[in-house]
């Protein structure tokens, strides 16, 4: 656990580095979603917005007055990370479902130093771990540790369960990062409504073997998710296409629909250093 501690800060040190000489601008922008909170009011302008007007106030008759409001400091940025079988997919050194905690980590570690409630929920097919948005730095290394030590119970997936959780749990408008592979289907219509509701950031991870299986001949395909082992061909083009274009076509249904929705899109390969893909994520948002 304190190997893994130490990587993270080394790694976020590495992110916010890039940010600072890139950027600069505050790390904490990252994180920094579009809640607003009442603060005052003030005497009615030309040119103000008539949404704007406290028509309970203005009725008492003395003047015309709109409601002006801030940028609520307490944000919450909300994890929701895939921990179903089809991520544990990769070397036996380096597993998605690895990479995906690692990355979830140094972003959580980042949101809780901006002041942040930071909260975090791990799905499968059902719950597997439901952390309470806080923002106390001991909540944040709980948090941090218990994604570590996780050990799913299931190893089926069910994204749009996970989607409509976050959505009930949720009752603000927050900065929700969502980490998964994104092998499921059905699922569209729940991100489309949490993309509308918050702040969406959207994290593809893939791997290799999942988009260019080497031609190692007929050999045995185990499906973690479903139990199955299929014979394939993998030195048969027809097949080494058909993978190849399975991959893009979901990789890029899925950026067009964040894109329409105005949600961060970002693929990651668990082989790459994903420190730069992630600063310029950071330089989007």
């Amino acid at each position: 656990m304190d190997e893994f501690l130490t990587r993270l800060r080394h790694i976020e040190i590495r992110i916010r580095k890039a940010v600072n000489s890139q950027m600069r601008g505050s790390f904490r922008s990252v994180f920094k979603g579009s809640g607003l909170e009442f603060a005052d009011l003030r005497t009615y302008q030309y040119g103000d917005d008539v949404r704007a007007i406290d028509w309970n106030v203005s009725s008492k008759g003395h003047g015309t007055f709109v409601k002006v409001f801030r940028e609520e400091k307490d944000q919450t940025v909300f994890f929701v990370v895939d921990v179903s079988a089809s991520q544990r997919v990769g070397s036996q050194e380096r597993t998605k479902l690895d990479v995906t905690k690692e990355v979830c980590g140094v972003l959580a570690m980042s949101a809780i130093r901006e002041a942040s409630h930071v909260g975090l929920y791990c799905f499968s097919d059902q719950k597997e771990l439901y952390s309470k948005p806080a923002n106390s730095m001991k909540s944040g290394y709980q948090l941090i540790m218990s994604l570590f030590k996780l050990q799913p119970q299931s190893i089926r997936t069910r994204l749009s369960d996970a989607l409509l959780f976050t959505l009930n749990v949720l009752k603000r408008r927050s900065v929700v990062i969502l980490l998964s592979d994104f092998i499921d289907t059905q699922y569209e219509q729940s991100l489309k409504a949490l993309a509308r509701k918050h702040d969406l950031v959207v994290i593809h991870f893939y791997d290799q073997r999942e988009v260019n299986l080497p031609p190692l001949g007929i050999i045995p395909v185990y499906d973690a998710e479903t139990g199955r082992t299929n014979w394939v061909n993998t030195s048969s083009r027809a097949f080494r296409a058909g993978l190849q274009n399975t991959f893009n076509d979901n990789r890029a249904r899925l950026e067009r629909l964040c894109k329409q929705y105005k949600a961060n899109y970002l693929a990651l390969d668990t082989h790459d250093d994903y420190v730069p893909k992630l600063v310029d994520l950071f330089r989007v948002r």
